[in-house]
């Protein structure tokens, strides 16, 4: 009787409830119905306050090649993406996501990652030959 038990707790806990339903009010109360692509994902992403002044913290480091605030701006868009990601703090994304109202994050995550990799390339410190032509 007890795995009974178990299993119908279990199925009732994973069906579906008003939580859910109501998950697209929550995160995107002006959604319209139609499933968000990566693109408008991204670009809902990008629109935030973090992501804005992240923005601007990498064009600021890029037009003075400071490698240290090339550092932290590393680390901050890293924080972001995983602050986005975390299931602690975004509980409801998976619903959401599954509901169609919040996007797949990928393409975000990609530009992310291709805006670290240009920040550390750019601000590395160059390597200058020494008075005998030897680096």
């Amino acid at each position: 009787m007890g795995s009974i038990r178990r299993r119908l707790i279990a199925a009732l806990a994973l069906a579906p409830s008003s939580v859910l339903a109501k998950v697209c009010d929550k995160e995107r109360p002006n959604w319209d119905g139609t499933p968000v692509s990566a693109i408008g994902e991204a670009i809902v992403l990008f629109s935030t306050l973090p992501s804005l002044a992240l923005i601007a913290a990498t064009l600021i480091v890029l037009r003075y090649k400071s490698v240290w605030g090339g550092l932290a701006v590393v680390v901050a868009w890293t924080a972001l993406v995983s602050i986005i990601n975390s299931e602690r703090i975004n509980s409801l994304r998976k619903a959401a996501v599954d509901e169609g109202c919040i996007g797949p994050n990928t393409l975000f995550i990609a530009i992310t990652i291709a805006i670290c990799i240009a920040i550390v390339l750019y601000t590395a410190p160059r390597l200058s030959a020494d008075k005998n032509g030897e680096s």
